[in-house]
């Protein structure tokens, strides 16, 4: 399949999903499809698992991270500070609940499909500050996860990103090796904090 191809399936599946998406009448599509199909593809709608290890090293707290899989799999493992907003429920809630206009919200699941979706779905509702975490999970235990280090020299550069890449696994190990009470409860300070962040109340 040639590239005009799949862009025209790429739009006609945009189309179908727009076509039968539960929308109150609180919210409305902003643009074509393929405008928003583009600004949905533009690389800066997207950041690597190295990027979104540094915002979790430093919580980065103009950053929220939005775990896409069910509550199951967010429960058994997610990245520190992700909130869980499902994607099949993520039209049930209101979106501005969890999609802050004044932080930028990196949405991530295990791979990039359901990612995309929720990206066109938010940029199409008008909310432009959100993101993918590009490869998903999938990603991330690649080059976070499962880094190592060999030879006999590293540039600072590299060095940099290693240890970046070694802190945010501990902080994921750390985090998904605790008890299901004690991650419930951390994650709950989280949501907290961030409800504070947006101005909103406990």
């Amino acid at each position: 399949m040639n590239p005009r191809q799949k862009l025209s399936v790429i739009l006609v599946l945009l189309g179908l999903v727009l076509a039968f998406l539960p929308l109150s009448g609180k919210y409305s599509f902003h643009g074509k499809p393929d405008q928003l199909l583009l600004r949905a593809l533009d690389e800066s709608s997207f950041f690597t698992a190295d990027q979104v290890a540094r915002f979790v090293i430093t919580e980065d707290s103009t950053v929220q991270l939005i775990d896409l899989r069910p509550q199951q799999e967010f429960n058994r493992f997610s990245i520190p500070g992700a909130v869980n907003v499902p994607y099949k429920n993520m039209l049930q809630k209101d979106m501005e609940s969890y999609l802050g206009r004044d932080v930028r919200t990196i949405f991530y699941a295990n791979g990039d499909r359901q990612a995309n979706y929720a990206l066109m779905i938010a940029k199409g509702l008008g909310f432009d500050n959100t993101y993918v975490m590009k490869g998903g999970l999938n990603e991330w235990y690649r080059l976070v996860m499962n880094s190592s280090f060999t030879g006999e020299k590293i540039t600072a550069r590299e060095n940099a990103l290693f240890e970046t890449r070694i802190r945010a696994r501990k902080m994921f190990t750390e985090l998904n090796s605790m008890p299901d009470s004690l991650k419930a409860r951390y994650r709950e300070s989280k949501e907290i904090e961030r409800k504070k962040l947006d101005g909103g109340c406990e």
